[in-house]
């Protein structure tokens, strides 16, 4: 994992070998990405591309990613965000900061040639804009034919600068201008050219070592203070350490039939429940809170990482409590409240033993026992909740699976060579590919034109358009792919719901017969059946529900 040292000087990579690493980085390398932005926007579970008015303004897929990510994460007047599990948010955040700054810098060379080969020869300028402008229209919306009447715009634009050359139609000042006015922008175009080239292999040489898994440093100069009244870099720094305490967050939402918002549809539960009788030898039992069955569970749980068989303790084993509210299908955010009862975006511990405590028949949140465990480099995240709730002295307990599966390959894609297959030269039926410069004219004619405006980025979203990322927003869940794709996976997700069946039920039996709780009649007999269930355990749709 890449971190920043927040203070002026040197700012070095860690490296960490958290379970989170590899999707972190495949997704931070999407911020430095060229090409079209329509894979990642079909990639999107829900989303689209904003149109815009001029072909030649539109971004690529890495600004249009780091504009969308940046203004959404930490842009002012925000949404709450949904939980990123097994993903540094804010290591992704850095990521397309740097390279938004990266791409600001490169503007910055690009509009000092627009001014002086461009803007000063506006005429000629907006002639060969013209050609360009219709040849870009031409790719997006007339792909047959776009190469054969994008090069006739050129051509006729070609013949017009080299009439003003020779034949200027006026004489004097008047004439010297005409006669460079379409000269001045190609010259621009070259110096252009070089610029943006070295830009694009700095861009890709980044984009190929974050997919390879390589710590590459995320220089976010703009959030080191200068000093005391350096207001915008103590902004963005507040900015980001919020962002990552929010992830931290222990409020959730559930939202069927999408499960909990970012831990991924509920595909297994088993329940435990039965009416609550004082053991033999005993008028009463021992009286206890759900909260105090709700420890022991948890104590239990907590012992999933250590085994007396070695190697076999499941690694990266995380206890959470959590409160979790019920939301529609298609509410289009989230809301976390807003009292007493909230330390920052965290609800207080005291606050969370309350609701666990609380009836939950007549609604509200509810208290939910997270245990979950990132797997296979943070591509599968696997959620198993507990819920303990006693009702007319019946004491029920909930064990759900919840899977979130790995992020679209997209995002696993590395750099490639551009290329075509055209025809050979003799053997005319036979094809033979061409390897095809890395930027073409009119990767910098769009990158020099979209220079001057880096400084107005609404402006040039107005002109160029953009990424619409999907409500409720999180960084995971909104490009998340299935994760019954992968045979492993599925292992993975059953064979690690019976431990925590086992952990569960165990607690529970020790915890009756501590209480004076008699647990031998039905209890056992039930935890027999649901090991037995759990032995052919299988992924399914528990939280689609048939109404006939």
């Amino acid at each position: 994992m890449t971190t920043l040292d927040m203070t002026p000087g040197a700012q070095i990579p860690r490296t960490d070998t958290g379970p989170q690493t590899a999707v972190s980085l495949a997704l931070a390398s999407a911020a430095y990405r060229d090409g079209e932005v329509g894979g990642f926007v079909d990639a999107l579970a829900s989303g689209s591309a904003k149109k815009g008015r001029f072909a030649l303004f539109r971004p690529n897929a890495g600004e249009a990613f780091s504009k969308a990510l940046i203004s959404r994460t930490i842009g002012g007047g925000r949404k709450p965000l949904v939980p990123s599990f097994g993903v540094d948010t804010r290591q992704v955040v850095e990521h397309c900061l740097a390279a938004e700054e990266l791409r600001h810098e490169r503007d910055r060379k690009l509009s000092t040639v627009t001014v002086l080969t461009a803007l000063l020869f506006l005429p000629g300028t907006l002639i060969w804009l013209g050609a360009f402008q219709l040849r870009a229209w031409l790719k997006r919306d007339n792909a047959r034919g776009a190469d054969a009447y994008g090069a006739i715009a050129l051509i006729a634009a070609s013949i017009l600068a080299l009439v003003l050359v020779f034949r200027p139609p006026a004489a004097g000042f008047l004439g010297l201008y005409l006669r460079i006015t379409m000269l001045a922008p190609v010259l621009g175009w070259y110096l252009a050219r070089r610029i943006v080239e070295r830009s694009a292999v700095d861009l890709r040489s980044r984009w190929e070592d974050l997919v390879s898994g390589s710590a590459v440093a995320a220089t976010v100069a703009k959030a080191v203070p200068r000093d005391d009244l350096d207001k915008k870099a103590n902004e963005l720094r507040d900015s980001l350490g919020r962002l990552e305490a929010e992830q931290e967050t222990n409020i959730q939402h559930y939202a069927v039939p999408k499960g909990i918002l970012g831990a991924g549809r509920r595909w297994g539960e088993w329940r435990l429940a039965d009416t609550l009788h004082p053991a033999e030898g005993h008028v009463d039992f021992r009286a206890f809170h759900p909260w105090d069955l709700v420890r022991r569970i948890s104590a239990h749980l907590k012992g999933l990482g250590v085994s007396h068989v070695a190697n076999s303790g499941i690694p990266n084993v995380a206890i959470k409590q959590w409160v979790v509210f019920d939301i529609s299908d298609g509410a289009d955010e989230i809301s976390r409240p807003g009292s007493a009862d909230m330390d920052g975006d965290r609800m207080r511990d005291f606050a969370v033993q309350g609701i666990a405590d609380k009836q939950t028949f007549p609604g509200g949140p509810r208290h939910y026992i997270a245990t979950q465990f990132i797997t296979h480099d943070g591509k599968l995240v696997l959620t198993f909740t507990v819920t303990v709730t006693l009702l007319a002295n019946v004491l029920t307990i909930s064990v759900a699976g919840y899977a979130l599966g790995p992020i679209k390959g997209v995002f696993f894609d590395k750099p490639k060579d551009k290329e075509k297959s055209i025809a050979k030269t003799v053997k005319f039926w036979e094809e033979r590919t061409v390897k095809l410069p890395l930027i073409d004219n009119d990767e910098v004619v769009r990158q020099a034109v979209r220079a001057p405006f880096h400084k107005t980025p609404g402006l040039l979203g107005w002109l160029g358009g953009g990424m619409g990322l999907p409500e409720p927003f999180g960084l995971r869940h909104s490009w998340v792919g299935r994760a019954w794709d992968s045979r492993t996976m599925i292992d993975n997700a059953t064979n690690a719901s019976v431990p925590v069946l086992n952990a569960v039920t165990a607690a529970t039996l020790e915890f009756l017969q501590e209480h004076d709780l008699d647990a031998d009649r039905f209890f056992k007999t039930r935890t027999s059946i649901i090991k037995s269930e759990a032995q052919g355990t299988r992924p399914y749709d528990t939280d689609v529900y048939n109404a006939s």
